[in-house]
C-alpha cells in the first residue's frame, strides 16, 4: 500500500510567490477603451499566462510574449504607450469603473497585475 502525502502550504507558497514576484513590462499597445495590450520584458513567468506570438490586426503589427490587461482600472494613467514598468500579477483590488465597449484587437490571455513603485 502506498500513502500519498500532500501538502495544503505547498499551493499556498506558489500563490504568494506569484503575488510577490516582480516582473518587467512595457505598455505594448494602448487601444481605445482601455484595451490594453503589455509584453513581458524580463522575468520568469508561467508560459501559459502569456500570449506567445500575436497579430494586432488593426496595426498589422506581430508582438511577442503578451497578454491583455485584466484590470484597466488600476492602470496607472501616467504610463504611456511605450513605457517599461515593473509590476506583480495581483487580484486583490479589481477597481470598478466605467470603460467604453468599443473593439480593439488584444491578445487572448488577460492577467490582472498591480504596478510597483
Amino acid at each position: 500500500m502506498t500513502t500519498v502525502i500532500i501538502s495544503a502550504s505547498d499551493c499556498s507558497n506558489k500563490k504568494t510567490a506569484t503575488a510577490t514576484t516582480k516582473y518587467k513590462g512595457k505598455l505594448e499597445v494602448a487601444g481605445m477603451c482601455m484595451n490594453y495590450t503589455i509584453k513581458l520584458i524580463e522575468g520568469n513567468i508561467d508560459t501559459s499566462l502569456i500570449v506567445a506570438n500575436w497579430h494586432d490586426e488593426t496595426a498589422n503589427k506581430d508582438h511577442s510574449n503578451v497578454f491583455r490587461l485584466k484590470n484597466p482600472c488600476d492602470f496607472p494613467a501616467t504610463i504611456k504607450e511605450g513605457d517599461e514598468f515593473y509590476f506583480t500579477i495581483d487580484s486583490s483590488s479589481m477597481k470598478q469603473c466605467a470603460v467604453c465597449m468599443a473593439y480593439y484587437p488584444t491578445p487572448s490571455k488577460v492577467i490582472p497585475i498591480k504596478v510597483a513603485q
